[in-house]
């Protein structure tokens, strides 16, 4: 299996570095995900990434933290994941991206759409 994150191929499928389509699961378990909990005046946005990948500290950098590396840094789970909870504005649309250790920026592949560098979430 690659390394996180997998690459994606001319139709937009997950590949390996060697070109071949991995399981389901592994796509499913290896990419980070978005966990939402509408509240009276607010979203709760969970930014989740998969246990190890990639390795080092991540921060969630976007327009809601004015794009500072450091002030939502992922933290680990008791089930391997890393996770940070941000209360975010209801009704909005919000732009970011992952920053992982030596300056390695990645996008979310769960996230609503891309808007390209970012990805986008939507409360």
């Amino acid at each position: 299996m690659s390394t996180f994150p997998l690459r994606r191929n001319a139709g937009g499928s997950p590949v390996t570095e060697d070109g071949r389509t991995p399981p389901a699961r592994a796509v499913r378990s290896r990419f980070p995900r978005l966990e939402r909990k509408p509240r009276k005046d607010r979203t709760e946005v969970t930014f989740v990434l998969p246990t190890g990948a990639p390795p080092g500290p991540v921060s969630v950098v976007g327009d809601f933290n004015n794009w500072q590396p450091g002030v939502h840094t992922l933290e680990p789970r008791k089930d391997g994941k890393r996770a940070v909870t941000i209360a975010l504005p209801s009704a909005g649309t919000h732009s970011f991206r992952y920053l992982a250790a030596g300056d390695y920026w990645f996008n979310d592949e769960s996230a609503a759409d891309q808007d390209w560098p970012n990805s986008r979430v939507h409360t």
